[in-house]
C-alpha cells in the first residue's frame, strides 16, 4: 500500500466562490478522493492553515509520495517546513508538483534554479502529448488527450533537465510547454505535472486522476528511508579497505566533522 498524502495551501477556495464551486471539498479533497478509488493506495490530506502546515516530521516519516498543490501563498511556507519535506525527499519520499507549484519552495529548493515561465489566463485548449508512451506514469493513457480550458504555462521552463518528459503541451494560442518531468534528488523520486489551474474543473477529468495515481505508484521509493542525507562522516585512516600511511599534514583529527 503507498502512503499519500495530499498537500493543498487552500486559500482560492477560501477567497473565490468560483474556485469554490469547482472544488467544494479543497483542490485536495478532490485529489485525495480520486486515489482513494485505488487498492493499492491510501491517502490523507493537509493544509496550509494546519499547525506546521500538517508537514511535521512524524507526518512525513508515515508518507510514501507527497502530492503538492500551491499558487497564491507559496512565501507563507515556513522556511523550515521546506527543509523538512526537502530532507524526506532526499531520504527517499516521492513528490510530486502540480501546476503552480513550480514556484513552491521545496520545488524551487530541489531544482536550485529560477523555475520562471511564461502564462496566459485565457481558458484555452491544451492538448497533452505522451512523448515517453512507455513510461509508468503514461500507464493506460492514450497518445494524447485535451483539456478544453486550462492556463498557459509557455517555455523556456527554468528548471533543470529532467530525467524524462513525459508530456509536452500544445496550447491554442500556440505556445508549447514540458508538462511532466521526472527527476531524482538523493533517494526521493519527483515528479511535477502541469495542469490544474484552479478555476478549471482539470482535477475531476479521468484521465488526469489516472496520470496522478500511475505518478504516486511511480514516484513510491519502497527502501527504507535515509535518515542521514546530510551526514559527511570522516573514515579513519585504520577504517580503511587498504593498508594507509599518513603522507602529509592533517587539518583535523579523526572521528571530526571537517565541513563548516
Amino acid at each position: 500500500m503507498v502512503r499519500a498524502l495530499v498537500w493543498n495551501e487552500n486559500v482560492h477556495e477560501q477567497e473565490n466562490a468560483v474556485v469554490r464551486d469547482i472544488y467544494p471539498e479543497g483542490i485536495h479533497g478532490c485529489i485525495a478522493r480520486a486515489l482513494s478509488q485505488h487498492d493499492d493506495i491510501s491517502v490523507d490530506t493537509a493544509v496550509l492553515q494546519d499547525p506546521d502546515h500538517g508537514l511535521t516530521q512524524d507526518r512525513l516519516d508515515q508518507t510514501d509520495v507527497l502530492v503538492w498543490w500551491g499558487h497564491a501563498a507559496h512565501g507563507d511556507v515556513a522556511d523550515e517546513v521546506c527543509e523538512r519535506v526537502c530532507d524526506a525527499v532526499l531520504g527517499g519520499m516521492g513528490i510530486i508538483f502540480l501546476h503552480s507549484s513550480h514556484f513552491a519552495k521545496p520545488f524551487k529548493r530541489l531544482m536550485g534554479t529560477s523555475c520562471n515561465l511564461s502564462w496566459r489566463e485565457a481558458g484555452e485548449k491544451e492538448r497533452l502529448w505522451v512523448t515517453t508512451p512507455s513510461h509508468p506514469i503514461a500507464a493506460n493513457l492514450p497518445p494524447h488527450f485535451e483539456l478544453e480550458n486550462e492556463e498557459m504555462y509557455g517555455e523556456p521552463f527554468g528548471v533543470p533537465a529532467p530525467l524524462e518528459t513525459v508530456f509536452l503541451s500544445w496550447f491554442e494560442g500556440g505556445e508549447a510547454f514540458r508538462s511532466g518531468l521526472t527527476y531524482r534528488r538523493g533517494a526521493g523520486n519527483v515528479f511535477y505535472f502541469r495542469p490544474g489551474h484552479e478555476t478549471y474543473p482539470t482535477y475531476h477529468q479521468p484521465v488526469i486522476q489516472q496520470v496522478l495515481a500511475n505518478a504516486v505508484r511511480w514516484a513510491h521509493n519502497p527502501a527504507p528511508r535515509m535518515t542521514d542525507v546530510h551526514d559527511a562522516p570522516n573514515v579513519p585512516i585504520e577504517d580503511a579497505l587498504e593498508p594507509l600511511t599518513q603522507k602529509g599534514a592533517r587539518l583535523h583529527k579523526d572521528g571530526e566533522d571537517g565541513f563548516r
